[in-house]
């Protein structure tokens, strides 16, 4: 990649940035692409040059966000940490950013999960279901699951889990319940056991 290449390529990352940090805080509809481009530090057209529309911006964004929550998830996962704290963080993640996001964010990022699920169901299959099942069996071979727990069973789990929170009644009303449901998925309804 050459200097010009770097540079559009930082720039669109900056303005991705500001958008997520201001669409977090107000959610998408209130910031404007004036406040997007003031604290991306670019003009307001160079954010239409990159993304034409602020629906665009906000697609984008929603994509920049999975990948951002994809690669935080994996990196986790690589860590040194042993099984029960890699949890804890995973749980601990999760909860903080549905504290951090606004309910509009997360209600447009549901919409467009639901509406256009090609990228996230591509995350969920090639990224965040091999993650799991790498973290499921560490947690077998360090005695925390059952070992005989199928990957199977698992993954019939996930499906099952993720086919659910594509129902608008289920989406709109799940963000309060985010730390719930991943205990649930890691420590099942009889809870945590030392």
């Amino acid at each position: 990649m050459n200097g010009f290449e770097r540079r559009r390529a930082q720039k669109k990352k900056d303005i991705l940035e500001a958008a997520l940090v201001l669409f977090m805080e107000y959610g998408v509809q209130k910031p404007s692409i004036a406040e997007i481009a003031q604290k991306a530090g670019v003009s307001q057209v160079t954010i239409y040059n990159y993304f034409e529309s602020k629906h665009n911006l906000a697609h984008e964004v929603f994509l920049y966000y999975l990948d951002k929550m994809s690669e935080e998830f994996k990196e986790i996962l690589l860590s040194e940490l042993d099984f029960p704290e890699k949890v804890k963080r995973l749980i601990f993640r999760k909860k903080e950013a549905a504290q951090e996001m606004h309910e509009d964010l997360y209600l447009y990022i549901m919409r467009e999960y639901t509406t256009s699920p090609g990228h996230l169901r591509e995350i969920f299959q090639e990224k965040t279901l091999p993650n799991l099942f790498s973290l499921f069996n560490q947690g077998k071979e360090q005695g925390y699951v059952d070992p005989n727990l199928s990957n199977e069973a698992i993954l019939f789990f996930m499906h099952a889990l993720y086919e659910y929170l594509q129902r608008e009644e289920v989406y709109s009303n799940v963000l309060p319940m985010t730390e719930d449901i991943m205990k649930l998925i890691f420590y099942g309804i009889a809870g945590k056991r030392e």
